[in-house]
């Protein structure tokens, strides 16, 4: 597992800049105002850069969503019981979560995995290939007989060999994806606990404290927030103390910064974490556009950054996320969202709505007249073309 996560490293490219630099050049042509569509020239052009192709084809697209408990819910860090990450993986199947519903509104398609759910969920409801059934579960539990994570407050998440073994899940679910022919995907997750091991996380890649790393999830009362801060600062202390992986890693090697974040992510994430970050990893290893959702996907897209920076240019921010320390992750992904709905819900439900605005922005660079085409004389934006304001 270990070789095959190092091999898919290993084998991702960059986004291609010749085609982004054909892109970009097509988006200068065609018939409007120059940046007059905002941020859907920039992510038809780097949808181009992902794929190589000026011109590209969104079709339909499929949610990965990765299910799994954390034992730091034992802390009383989370407003719900984890009898609810067994019944919201149940209701994937079903579409009547909140991803399954716009799943099925938008015609998208759900991968759903269960990496760790505590409370059992009937055995007729798994399968043991991905997509094998689309309105099944795919079983790829870590701890088959005790569920979740070790609580964090106590004692690491999980094992080096374990976390390897979710992120190599995560691999398999993005080329399964891929395989399939879906033309992007996206990442999402289902877990009590997990906005913490997500902000312990946060703070141990960047050297922030809870204060700003860590937020309210799905709306934890006061007590729970104050020892959900403690938490996050007594495990990210060590990391923090040395400026956050990012910054004690610049003077490393790729493999000696890729340990520091394995080690992190035994430490202090989740079966679930580890298994989004393996799929981002997959999904850039084949040029698939890979859709972060909020808070928690977007933390794993920081960590599988980190391990291969080059990672970032397939992914795409869809919504920011209402959730503290959000905006911080995505900052440091260099990325933008151009959703702003103020949501929080998590389940990769930003997902399906942002593969239809990235459709409609790929179909506009593929079938929008240029001028030429148009006949009109694009002379008279010569001035505009040369404002610095307009320059994207």
């Amino acid at each position: 597992m270990k070789q095959r996560i190092y091999e898919t490293i290993e084998s991702i490219k960059p986004a291609d800049q010749q085609v982004l630099e054909k892109a970009r050049k097509r988006q200068e042509t065609l018939a409007k105002p120059p940046g007059s569509l905002g941020l859907l020239e920039e992510q038809s052009i780097r949808i181009a850069g992902m794929t190589g192709k000026v011109t590209n084809s969104i079709d339909r697209g499929c949610v990965a969503v990765f299910c799994a408990d954390n034992g730091v819910a034992e802390e009383g860090v989370a407003s719900a019981p984890q009898s609810v990450t067994m019944a919201q993986t149940v209701n994937f199947t079903r579409r009547v979560t909140g991803v399954g519903a716009l799943a099925k509104c938008f015609d998208s398609e759900l991968l759903i995995v269960d990496m760790g759910v505590k409370d059992p969920i009937p055995k007729e409801l798994y399968v043991s290939k991905p997509l094998e059934d689309t309105h099944k579960i795919l079983d790829r539990r870590i701890r088959p007989q005790t569920g979740q994570t070790g609580n964090i407050a106590k004692e690491d998440a999980m094992s080096r060999d374990e976390m390897f073994q979710a992120m190599t899940a995560g691999i398999e679910a993005a080329n399964a994806i891929y395989a399939k022919g879906f033309s992007i995907m996206g990442v999402g997750e289902m877990g009590i606990g997990n906005t913490t091991t997500s902000a312990a996380l946060l703070s141990a890649i960047t050297g922030e404290s809870a204060d700003v790393t860590v937020g309210r999830g799905g709306g934890v009362n006061d007590a729970g927030f104050l020892r959900k801060k403690e938490i996050v600062n007594q495990v990210s202390r060590a990391y923090r103390q040395q400026g956050g992986i990012l910054n004690s890693s610049r003077n490393q090697t790729a493999r000696q910064r890729c340990d520091s974040m394995f080690q992190a992510l035994s430490e202090m994430g989740g079966f679930d974490i580890a298994a989004m970050a393996g799929a981002y990893l997959g999904a850039a290893s084949k040029r698939l556009p890979v859709v972060i959702d909020g808070y928690i996907s977007v933390v794993a897209a920081l960590v599988a950054s980190v391990i291969q920076p080059k990672a970032a240019d397939y992914m795409i921010a869809s919504h920011k996320s209402f959730e503290r320390g959000y905006s911080l992750a995505v900052k440091v992904l260099g990325l933008q969202p151009f959703m702003a709905l103020e949501m929080r819900l998590g389940e990769g439900s930003g997902c399906p709505i942002a593969f239809e605005i990235i459709r409609g922005a790929c179909d506009v660079m593929a079938n929008m007249a240029t001028f030429e085409e148009a006949a009109i004389n694009d002379g008279y934006l010569e001035e505009i073309r040369s404002q610095e304001k307009y320059q994207r």
